[in-house]
């Protein structure tokens, strides 16, 4: 038997979006991860870009469960001594609502070159207006 590989340029990629209001982020971050991965075609490569791209809207509205609003801890590190940063899951919303989202997505896609192309193939917008009407995305369930 014979495996059958399919050239990244030969796949056929489409577009979904979805509704992030009031659902748990981490139930949105893993269906966007999936469907970026490509894991729901039967030509999934796990070392190829197979996936679809994803457009995620509402992102300010996503739902996080118990006391994570106010307790919930993102670091990032400013380069110099000195520079570690945090901020609460309330105060990122509020600054950049689309930070969340994508980090959680960023932390369930693989390190590395792919990951990195991958990533870029998730458009997460904060309000429910987006510029990809033309591709026409199929809404997709959470």
């Amino acid at each position: 038997m014979k495996t059958i590989y399919v050239k990244e340029q030969d796949a056929e990629r489409s577009w979904y979006l979805i509704d992030a209001a009031d659902k748990p982020l981490g139930r949105v971050a893993v269906k966007a991860a999936s469907v970026l991965r490509g894991k729901h075609k039967p030509t999934y490569t796990p070392n190829q870009e197979m996936g679809d791209f994803v457009v995620i809207i509402n992102a300010d509205k996503v739902a996080v469960t118990g006391t994570k609003e106010n307790n919930k801890i993102y670091y990032h590190h400013t380069g110099h001594v000195g520079g570690l940063k945090s901020n609460t899951f309330k105060k990122l919303i509020e600054r950049h609502p689309e930070d969340p989202l994508k980090l959680a997505i960023k932390g369930m896609i693989p390190n590395g070159r792919l990951g990195r192309k991958l990533l870029s193939n998730v458009k997460i917008y904060a309000g429910a207006d987006h510029p990809h009407t033309a591709q026409n995305p199929q809404p997709l369930e959470v």
